[in-house]
């Protein structure tokens, strides 16, 4: 291991006591984490200080909150996303388009703004991203995670989360329009003065299997004021749209394509 003056150490040790992270010393100094870790630890052993890891869970602290974030994430985590929850293995990880890089962004800002101390990553497989966030406290703040998949188990919102909900409906939508929509272009067509013309129109979609996700989806629609219908599918009611041009307009105006 590389020696590093001791001065800097002692000076690195006074500010990770005073509850500046490991990384932004580390940056301060040009020294690698693991070495400022390494210099944390012995420092908690020789003072006989038990560690315990810091958190800025809003459930478990008095910390407010970024109601807007967590209304966006809250519907990213229903549609596509899902909670490691593991002994030494605890993430919670969004599952993006590839072609979406803006959304990719998106989530990982959102998580950011949520819970900006636990650390951050994105993985890329088969044309997805996963983005990922870690600390066990992810549980806290979103008590729907369970054991198996979400459309198999009861999915309801506590009365915290719908009195955020409430507040921030359209940040829930885009969430939500964001996992599981899209916004696409439709055709039909009609016979003017004889001839036969082809007209297209914008359609927004959101799919789940989850009866209780989709109505949260449309109970908010409801209360927004945006018309919808359902889209049977196989027997099945998964699709949900949004199709008159009124409604659309809303769309458009606070939730707009992925991008």
């Amino acid at each position: 291991m590389e020696q590093h003056n001791p001065s800097i150490r002692d000076e690195a040790l006074a500010l990770l006591r005073g509850g500046i992270t490991n990384r932004a010393v580390a940056e301060l100094f040009d020294v690698p984490r693991g070495t400022v870790g390494w210099w944390l630890h012995e420092d908690r052993k020789q003072r006989g200080v038990q560690y315990t890891q810091p958190t800025d869970c809003p459930a478990c602290t008095d910390r407010p909150v970024d109601r807007g974030a967590y209304a966006y994430l809250l519907g990213l985590y229903l549609g596509d996303g899902h909670i490691t929850s593991k002994p030494k293995q605890h993430h919670l990880s969004i599952f993006c388009g590839e072609g979406w890089p803006g959304l990719v962004d998106e989530a990982e800002a959102a998580m950011r703004s949520v819970m900006p101390l636990p650390r951050t990553g994105r993985r890329h497989r088969g044309g997805c991203v996963e983005v990922k966030s870690f600390t066990k406290h992810w549980v806290c703040v979103f008590p729907q995670h369970g054991p198996g998949k979400k459309h198999e188990r009861p999915i309801t919102l506590e009365p915290w989360q719908q009195e955020i909900v409430d507040a921030h409906p359209w940040n829930l939508v885009r969430g939500l329009i964001h996992s599981d929509g899209c916004r696409s272009m439709n055709w039909t067509t009609r016979t003017v003065g004889g001839e036969r013309k082809r007209y297209e129109y914008p359609r927004y979609w959101f799919t789940n299997v989850s009866d209780d996700i989709r109505r949260i989806y449309t109970d908010t629609l409801n209360k927004l004021g945006i018309e919808w219908t359902h889209c049977t599918r196989a027997g099945k009611e998964y699709n949900i749209s949004v199709a008159r041009r009124a409604s659309v307009a809303l769309m458009d105006a606070h939730v707009g394509p992925k991008y």
